[in-house]
């Protein structure tokens, strides 16, 4: 089933590599995109180069994933409902002071699960309401099952796939359909320098094509590189009293 909207491509967290290469993968396919971030002032180099590249209407527009109360206000300042919006927000944080400092953990749970949710909730209403859109959400593997090394970004994101997955059976039928992205490794300047498996790690423009065929092809969960899903599939299954002594 094609499950592909005409409209425009709301993007949030636009600044970072993922939602850039988002951004020129869909106008590349000769659709309208709106680029929305915090400091959505970074962004005026991609939008003139979106503009001139690709020859279609490229926006920009300010928006804070955590200030939840402004959600429906900021999509009411687009006009137009988009066709479709792509969630890229993401925080990593620092794992250790999370364990040390609730406030830095809270951060890290607000930015990855209950702010993303927050804006998709109030989307998903009005495009129900409309009868037709597409919600894309770039999730993680790290939530698929909780690892010492980044078990708070891990159990944001973990909440994340969930609230998609719940939202994509409430829409079943509707003619909203919701998408859930698994990325994995992501050479990006976040991970520069670090040593990175390649055979794990994709291409910020390859995750930007994984989501447009996701949307073209109606799927619902994808892993961009498809080993994750053994890998993780490998992980979930060890036995609690084996997983405990992985350092994995």
């Amino acid at each position: 089933m094609n499950n592909r909207e005409t409209g425009s491509v709301l993007i949030l967290g636009a600044t970072s590599d993922i939602g850039r290469a988002i951004a020129h993968a869909y106008a590349k396919a000769g659709r309208p995109v709106i680029l929305a971030a915090r400091q959505v002032q970074r962004l005026e180099p991609d939008l003139k180069d979106i503009a001139i590249r690709y020859g279609v209407t490229a926006l920009l527009a300010e928006f804070d994933v955590l200030d939840t109360t402004k959600h429906g206000a900021f999509l009411d300042s687009l006009g137009e409902l988009p066709g479709t919006i792509i969630c890229v927000v993401g925080f990593m944080g620092d794992q250790a002071e999370s364990e040390k400092d609730p406030i830095a953990a809270e951060k890290v749970m607000r930015s990855n699960y209950a702010g993303p949710a927050s804006i998709l909730a109030v989307a998903a209403n009005r495009m129900a309401a409309r009868g037709h859109g597409v919600l894309i959400g770039i999730s993680s593997v790290a939530g698929d099952r909780g690892r010492a090394r980044n078990y708070v970004y891990g159990s944001a994101k973990a909440g994340f796939s969930a609230y998609l997955s719940g939202m994509r059976q409430r829409l079943s039928g509707s003619g909203v359909s919701v998408i859930t992205v698994k990325p994995g490794y992501v050479a990006t300047r976040l991970t520069a320098g670090m040593n990175l498996p390649k055979a794990l790690t994709a291409q910020p423009g390859e995750v930007a094509q994984a989501v447009l065929d996701a949307e073209l092809k109606g799927r619902d969960v994808i892993y961009v590189r498809p080993v994750w899903r053994l890998v993780m599939a490998i992980i979930c299954a060890l036995p609690e009293r084996i997983f405990k002594k992985t350092k994995f």
